[in-house]
């Protein structure tokens, strides 16, 4: 009997653990993003390296305090991938990371297969948002367009 109520124990701990395991990583931590209206999102300049807001419609993002790799963000941009590109930086190495599964405007799977097919063209929005971090953004053809934080290609992370 004092087997059965140990092993008992031991299951519902680990239940308990499993479900606030899952909740951290999918909500606690998530807040809506805070953009300055006019300048939500800038891609920097190939002239002078230097971040200048784009035009962006109906974006919505979220973030976290508990990493700088939790910004994701899903907008439409009017601007063409043939004027973003003679303006401003490409990214080279740009890999989506997976939003939580409630933040469902952002598919990284999706962006990730566009970006390696040439569907969708990667930008630097700005970088060392956070040290070895860089925010990229994603512009597909019809305008759709997503932003998020990546470590640096190549960068050493401690």
């Amino acid at each position: 009997m004092n087997g059965k109520l140990v092993a008992g124990f031991i299951v519902i701990v680990g239940a308990v653990a499993g479900v606030a395991m899952y909740y951290l990583q999918e909500y606690a931590y998530y807040t809506k993003a805070v953009f300055k209206p006019g300048a939500e999102i800038a891609l920097t300049l190939i002239t002078s390296g230097q971040p200048e807001p784009i035009l962006a419609e109906g974006i919505e993002g979220i973030d976290a305090d508990s990493s700088p790799l939790r910004f994701r963000a899903c907008f439409h941009t009017p601007m063409t991938q043939a004027m973003l590109s003679e303006t401003y930086q490409a990214y080279q190495g740009a890999v989506p990371l997976i939003a939580p599964s409630w933040f469902d405007c952002f598919d990284a799977a999706k962006i990730g297969a566009a970006l390696e097919n040439g569907e969708a063209l990667a930008f630097l929005s700005q970088s060392n948002i956070a040290p070895s971090v860089d925010r990229v953004v994603a512009v597909f053809p019809d305008g759709r367009a997503y932003a998020w934080h990546q470590i640096h290609p190549g960068a050493e992370v401690q």
